[in-house]
């Protein structure tokens, strides 16, 4: 995965997203705690952090900062923060050699950078769609990339329900419903 993968999947944000920025954003989102305006924030956040991962390559934790979308941004201005972001960690990924390894549970290389890029932004704007009561699924062909990236032992199906499936988000005809879960970003040593 790369750096397009994650503009396309931060445009399938907005296209579902910024015609909902009039809705009561201080709902939960979905089964989350969050509220679909912090889990919107949550997006900019890991976007950012993981272009920080990439442009500072540390090997052993994440950096020590943090994003702060004001408290008094509308949902508009927090998606254009997490616009932001995502054009951050594109840009990161488009200029990163892909023998760079920064950490992440481990020494992850710029294409698992991008997959959980593109996996935080699909998943959270699922949950925000569902606080929202909008009918909506992350796109097939970047949810099965995410899945053959980060999920390498996903079962087969239709790959927006499995990747629902596999980070607890859904149900699976025959498997119960995962209450733990964890991706495999990180390469193998």
């Amino acid at each position: 995965m790369n750096h397009e993968d994650v503009d396309a999947a931060v445009a399938a944000m907005l296209q579902v997203l910024g015609p909902c920025t009039a809705d009561d954003w201080t709902v939960p989102a979905g089964a989350l705690e969050w509220t679909c305006w912090q889990t919107a924030a949550h997006i900019g956040h890991d976007l950012l952090a993981y272009a920080g991962q990439l442009a500072a390559r540390p090997t052993d934790a994440y950096l020590p900062f943090d994003l702060t979308i004001r408290p008094s941004a509308s949902p508009t201005e927090v998606l254009q923060g997490v616009t932001a972001c995502g054009g951050l960690l594109s840009s990161a990924l488009a200029t990163a050699d892909p023998a760079v390894r920064a950490w992440h549970w481990g020494p992850c290389d710029p294409g698992g950078f991008a997959a959980m890029g593109v996996a935080e932004t699909l998943l959270h704007t699922y949950d925000i769609t569902q606080g929202l009561s909008v009918d909506w699924l992350p796109p097939a062909g970047p949810s099965a990339a995410v899945l053959g990236r980060l999920f390498p032992s996903a079962p087969p199906g239709d790959p927006a329900r499995v990747l629902l499936w596999c980070t607890g988000r859904g149900d699976l005809d025959g498997l119960p419903r995962r209450t733990s879960w964890v991706w495999e970003a990180a390469l193998p040593d």
